[in-house]
């Protein structure tokens, strides 16, 4: 197959550069095949499997054109704490000489400080750093040791509340709902990829291509952050890299008075959603990131310490501080060694047998939804938030999912929702909308609601 780029004198440069960087590595050929006057034009020769190649030299030659058409300025170089090869030297050596003291580690044997100490002892030893440089070396080694590598900067950042890492050298990130570029790369496909390796085997997850998309969670390495991981690795992906989304959930999650304070709701307001909670069920619902979980972790807090309460959930996003009769499951996924498969519904199941008072579900996006919805109906106050457009949409969602499982038909579902008696609208991190379930109406043949806030 063949493919021409064509250019003009303006751009004179910009096609034999993107090309070359596009193709290094590669078994394309490259000629320039006519020069007239001011205009050339390339041939590339190439093989279907090579049209990813190609691709990427078409987005170089817009990338680069429009930065010399419209002066974009490039963006600065990366830099990274430590040298590369003299921190994957440092882990190599560590590995063949140290393992005693990794393996120390890992048994909670050794603590931090003392293998810091090792670990210096060693680099003064064979390396001869100066004492700045040998700080910074020490600092990305204990990164990548007990952190997550040259992504700790941004674990312990506790303005940012998503990692995205599109590819080795693209990571984004959300700070205060605002999404930018983290400014920091990983400095090859291959270290980005020894990372997911470390990734997987620290919160012991098993990548394959049975398994090439995993959601788990990290609830101990950091002392601020529960790290909510979703990963894809190539088989599933467009292109050739992992993509690995993680979600920051603040251990020390605000109290009800705090939110007030920072404005998601106002005091009378949070006074009634309170005393509303506690006497009957309750769906929060909203976008990604809307403060759903937030609202629904502070509002169980505020529940009498006589009441049982279960929490289900996928991620351990919900937590107590305070209530002592408090217990939670959380689902786990079947793996390649294992067809036993711990999912929300087989969890609300076995929750429903339980003696318990209150009964949450963190997120509801399944067949789960019928038995919070028979729980409720019965008589048991729940709670559980679930992605809906609006507060009167909530339980048209619950419906939906409740489908899945169910032989009642639509309508009965419907009327069996008038026991979720708050509902709860949330956009950008603020309370837009809480509604009273009045009933089903007949007639109309729907739910009817009283809107409060």
């Amino acid at each position: 197959m063949r493919f021409f780029f064509g250019h003009s004198s303006e751009n004179e440069k910009i096609v034999p550069e993107a090309l070359t960087d596009a193709t290094e590595g590669s078994n394309l050929h490259i000629t320039r095949q006519v020069s007239r006057g001011q205009n050339s034009k390339y041939q590339v020769i190439f093989d279907q499997e090579s049209h990813n190649v190609l691709i990427s030299a078409k987005w170089i030659i817009l990338r680069k054109t429009n930065r010399r058409m419209y002066g974009e300025k490039k963006k600065k170089k990366r830099k990274n704490p430590a040298s590369d090869a003299e921190l994957q030297r440092l882990v190599e050596d560590f590995i063949t000489q140290k393992q005693v003291l990794l393996i120390q580690v890992k048994k909670g044997v050794l603590g931090k400080e003392e293998f810091l100490q090792e670990a210096g002892k060693h680099i003064d030893q064979y390396y001869h750093f100066p004492a700045t440089k040998r700080k910074r070396l020490l600092k990305s080694f204990e990164q990548y040791i007990f952190g997550y590598s040259r992504l700790s900067p941004l674990m312990d950042d506790k303005s940012i509340s998503d990692i995205r890492v599109v590819s080795h050298d693209c990571i984004r990130i959300k700070r205060e709902g605002k999404r930018m570029d983290a400014g920091i790369a990983f400095a090859s496909e291959k270290e980005y990829r020894q990372f997911i390796d470390y990734v997987a085997t620290r919160n012991q997850v098993n990548i394959s291509n049975l398994n090439a998309i995993q959601r788990f969670t990290d609830t101990e390495s950091h002392p601020d952050f529960i790290f909510r991981f979703t990963l894809s690795m190539p088989i599933v992906n467009t292109y050739s890299e992992p993509y690995l989304c993680i979600r920051k959930v603040p251990k020390s999650f605000p109290m009800m008075t705090e939110l007030v304070e920072k404005e998601m709701l106002d005091r009378n307001t949070a006074e009634l959603l309170v005393q509303r909670f506690r006497q009957g069920s309750t769906l929060i619902c909203g976008g990604n990131s809307s403060g759903k979980t937030t609202l629904l972790n502070a509002l169980k807090e505020t529940l009498p310490d006589d009441m049982a309460i279960l929490v289900a959930q996928q991620a351990d996003e919900l937590t107590t501080l305070f209530h002592p009769d408090m217990m939670f499951l959380h689902s786990l996924p079947g793996t390649s060694e294992s067809s036993v498969n711990y999912d929300l519904k087989h969890i609300s199941i076995a929750g429903l047998t339980m003696d318990v008072d209150f009964f949450i579900i963190g997120e509801v996006k399944g067949g789960e939804a019928l038995y919070l919805l028979n729980a409720a109906y019965t008589g048991q106050i729940c709670a559980a938030t679930v992605h809906a457009p609006s507060a009167d949409r909530a339980p048209e969602k619950i419906v939906d999912y409740a489908m899945y499982d169910s032989r009642y038909s639509r309508n009965e579902l419907m009327k069996m929702m008038d026991c979720f008696q708050t509902l709860v609208f949330m956009e950008h991190y603020q309370v837009k909308e809480i509604f009273a379930c009045l009933g089903w109406n007949a007639e109309k043949e729907n739910l009817e609601y009283e809107r409060l806030f």
